[in-house]
């Protein structure tokens, strides 16, 4: 069997979903996911000419030969890794079709057959404890037993719009300092999802790395009696050192690592321990192998991974299958409350989330198909069909 051919198609999720198909001389497809970004896409359509001819059986080496075409380093990140993970998820549907198994007994097996799920909720309709308590119910709701809430810019008077990434002059990442104001109310906040919820759901929160360490371990101080099971991203990724002051000095869980890529990205936070969980997003950091290393790696260390996730259907049950092969793993996000056609993408047993669980199917490759009418519906501007 040899590669004949890759192509893409972007759709307008809460993100855009960038699909990805690899093609062969034996009429088989397999179908991936690329994280998000800018050039992204283009970068896959580039990986073509080190793919085509190849055995696509040689899942390893043939990341190792885009990562070294591409950039001609392991610990490269950004747009290349990116598009290399969504190729890697599309050869690991292709064999495991190619031999009529799932992607995760290719994988090692499985720990699991049910993979946990997060609800991310981001913030509430408005900055008051009622309307957070509100976002959270309707989450539990649907069957989830774990959520995670947006703590940064809560303040959208002062901060403006939380939805945009520029946030009133605030580039996300910035470390920008937190009144006392401020902390009263991230506190009132997350007092409204407690007690909406009650002590049983796990609650996460996110700082989408704005703060600067002393500020945080002050909020993760104010945050001890919500029973977090991790504050998340709270410094700007860049120095790896100042995340293990905050962890070394915080009395809840700190969770990081969506930022880097490949296991020489993340290799330093996990030696130094420098987090509590260790949080990758698999068709970002490098695809399903990768992940597993990395897993292993922060197994070595007994750090717990949790797996960050605002995939599409295809990246998201991708990841759930390199999840189901890792000893330490604990649970996925899932991003897409607010994409009523989610689900509807694929085609495969329903519902794909259910009592806040994904069950893994026991299909060849990924388990389930693309729904090329519901994709085509939503095709991102001046993207074409898998072109």
């Amino acid at each position: 069997m040899k590669i004949t051919d890759v192509r893409t198609t972007t759709l307008e999720g809460n993100f855009g979903w960038i699909l990805v198909r690899v093609f062969t001389d034996e009429g088989l497809v397999g179908l991936g996911e690329s994280y998000w970004g800018a050039g992204v896409e283009a970068a896959v359509h580039a990986l073509k000419e080190l793919l085509v001819g190849e055995n696509p059986h040689n899942v390893d080496w043939l990341y190792q030969k885009m990562i070294r075409g591409m950039s001609g380093s392991g610990s490269t990140g950004g747009t290349v890794v990116a598009a290399i993970s969504g190729v890697e998820l599309a050869l690991w549907d292709l064999k495991g079709k190619a031999l009529g198994t799932p992607i995760y007994n290719l994988l090692g097996g499985v720990y699991r057959h049910k993979i946990k799920v997060y609800a991310d909720c981001g913030h509430g309709d408005r900055p008051t404890p009622q309307s957070w308590g509100e976002r959270a119910k309707g989450a539990v709701s649907k069957g989830f037993t774990a959520i995670k809430f947006d703590i940064d810019n809560v303040m959208p008077e002062r901060f403006g719009d939380p939805y945009h990434v520029t946030r009133g002059g605030w580039l996300q990442g910035q470390q920008r300092p937190v009144s006392n104001q401020e902390l009263d109310l991230m506190v009132s906040l997350l007092g409204g999802v407690r007690e909406a919820i009650g002590s049983d759901i796990d609650l996460a929160v996110d700082c989408h790395w704005n703060y600067n360490t002393r500020d945080v371990i002050r909020m993760a101080h104010a945050f001890e009696p919500f029973r977090l099971v991790w504050l998340e991203d709270p410094t700007p990724p860049d120095n790896i050192e100042a995340l293990k002051r905050v962890t070394d000095n915080s009395p809840v869980p700190i969770c990081s690592g969506e930022n880097h890529y490949t296991r020489h990205g993340l290799r330093q936070m996990i030696t130094t321990q420098a987090v509590d969980v260790i949080q990758p997003d698999i068709p970002k950091v490098g695809g399903l192998l990768e992940a597993k290393k990395i897993a292993d790696l922060a197994d070595i260390y007994y750090i717990p991974l949790a797996a960050h996730n605002v995939s599409s259907p295809i990246g998201t049950m991708a990841a759930c299958h390199a999840c189901a092969s890792m000893r330490n793993f604990t649970v996925i996000e899932f991003h897409a409350q607010d994409v009523p056609w989610w689900e509807d993408l694929v085609l495969g047993d329903k519902p794909l989330i259910k009592d806040g669980y994904i069950t893994m199917p026991d299909k060849p490759g990924l388990g389930i198909e693309l729904n090329e009418e519901v994709a085509r519906a939503h095709m991102a501007k001046d993207t074409t069909f898998f072109g």
